[in-house]
């Protein structure tokens, strides 16, 4: 297969989805079709989807109706090749753990046994090489800033081997230092792998990604060459407009240089 037919390859296909919690319709309707390499950032108001929408794509939801494949199979057949950060890590900071121990727990998905082996070792190292935080291994999890732990969470997604990188809100509580240095680690990322990200911090959306998901009940997909200053008002009403809804855009998106 040539780069151009691996380029055009369906990573995630979503067709005519939706979904409720109980009585309360979150997502109607919803088809997207998100391509190996591809990079787009989610965006949306608050209780329009995102989150809900990325559950639905790891397999932690089910639809009610219509499918979503992950390379062609079911998202539980498929969830090694999905590494995901969710929107926040859950942990005892009394808890002795090392940074070492937290990415190992992304090789437990391919383990049968619960145990680590050398090769799971030496992918840990690679993931915490990648991230650029290789020196932390053994430093306490607990003990490491904001930054340095969303770092960890990655090296941890990483750690499986996946062929999609999908985060939920990774720069909610990382200073703007910290953030420029996580679009840096998803440039380099995305060469090899494909990125969803789910965000409200939009500042770096033109210069990273291919193009802009933006979920209220429904998806719209813009190039990322259709957020400029001028529409950065209140999305849908509230705080911030992103994206013009009345201006149809391909679906293809913008493909940068």
């Amino acid at each position: 297969m040539s780069p151009d037919q691996k380029n055009r390859e369906s990573a995630i296909s979503i067709r005519n989805l939706s979904f409720s919690y109980d009585t309360q319709l979150v997502l109607t309707d919803v088809n997207l079709e998100v391509n190996s390499f591809d990079s787009i950032c989610v965006v949306g108001p608050n209780g329009g989807g995102k989150s809900t929408l990325i559950k639905l794509i790891v397999g932690l939801l089910s639809p009610d109706s219509g499918t979503v494949r992950v390379f062609g199979e079911r998202p539980e057949a498929a969830r090694l090749r999905i590494g995901y950060v969710p929107q926040y890590a859950h942990y005892d900071p009394q808890f002795p753990i090392s940074v070492f121990e937290v990415v190992c727990m992304g090789c437990l998905g391919g383990s049968f046994t619960g145990r680590y082996s050398k090769s799971d070792g030496d992918q840990v190292m690679k993931s915490l090489a990648t991230t650029g935080i290789e020196d932390l291994a053994n430093r306490p999890f607990s003990s490491i800033s904001g930054g340095q732990r969303q770092r960890v969470l990655i090296a941890r997604a990483l750690a499986s081997r996946g062929d999609i990188l999908i985060l939920d809100e990774p720069t909610a509580n990382i200073d703007h230092e910290s953030e420029l240095h996580l679009f840096d680690l998803l440039t380099e990322l995305n060469r090899n792998m494909t990125i969803l990200m789910v965000t409200h911090e939009v500042g770096f959306a033109s210069t990273f990604f291919k193009r802009i998901a933006c979920v209220n009940k429904q998806v719209v997909i813009h190039p990322t060459s259709a957020l400029t200053g001028d529409l950065i008002r209140e999305m849908y009403g509230g705080d911030l407009q992103m994206i013009r809804h009345d201006h149809c855009c391909s679906s293809e998106g913008h493909q940068h240089d």
